[in-house]
């Protein structure tokens, strides 16, 4: 394995393991959610993110609402927000506190796939992969699939490597197929484990 890409993803997984460290402190102290919502209404994006991911996800003693989420995501998303370009395309996608619409998550996931943005790079090949929202196309399926496994993205590399290994966009082609999904499961993807 080329040395860079072997650090490359070491220091993915460290980011990963802090993030997701961080998001498992108890929520023992309420949020003071008019703060944030003054705040957020004054312009800080800091606190337009906390209390979008507080609704989203329902913590610090706030009911979950993903109706609220959407308003607050949906501001940040208008300001160019990657973050908040992606959910809100996932919310688009799942119907989570807006109408359903895969054009709509399909514009957000493009905005957010232009800033490089592996999540909305995925959910993009993703949807081209299985025809959800759009025509099926194994040959987009596989650019932004490649994009997003580029960057780290374990769930692309596993699905492109599949798409290698059945030939559906590209030739088929065994190396590759290896490759990605020997990727992914160094990274700890399960399925791509049981591929190899």
């Amino acid at each position: 394995m080329n040395p860079r890409l072997g650090l490359a993803c070491l220091l993915l997984v460290a980011a990963c393991v802090g993030f997701a460290a961080a998001q498992d402190k108890p929520a023992a102290e309420k949020i003071n959610v008019q703060d944030l919502k003054i705040r957020a209404e004054a312009g800080d994006k800091s606190a337009t993110r906390q209390l979008a991911d507080t609704y989203y996800l329902g913590r610090g003693g706030v009911e979950q609402n993903f109706s609220e989420a959407a308003r607050w995501y949906l501001k940040l998303a208008h300001q160019g927000d990657v973050r908040a370009q992606t959910t809100m395309g996932l919310m688009y996608s799942r119907g989570y506190g807006v109408k359903k619409d895969s054009q709509a998550a399909h514009r957000w996931w493009n905005f957010a796939a232009a800033q490089n943005d592996p999540g909305a790079q995925y959910n993009l090949g993703l949807s081209y992969a299985e025809g959800d929202g759009v025509a099926q196309d194994y040959e987009r399926a596989v650019r932004w699939y490649s994009q997003a496994a580029q960057r780290g993205h374990v769930q692309a590399q596993h699905n492109l490597g599949m798409l290698y290994h059945e030939g559906k966009g590209v030739e088929r082609d065994p190396v590759r197929a290896y490759y990605w999904t020997r990727v992914a499961a160094l990274q700890g993807d399960d399925a791509a484990t049981r591929v190899q």
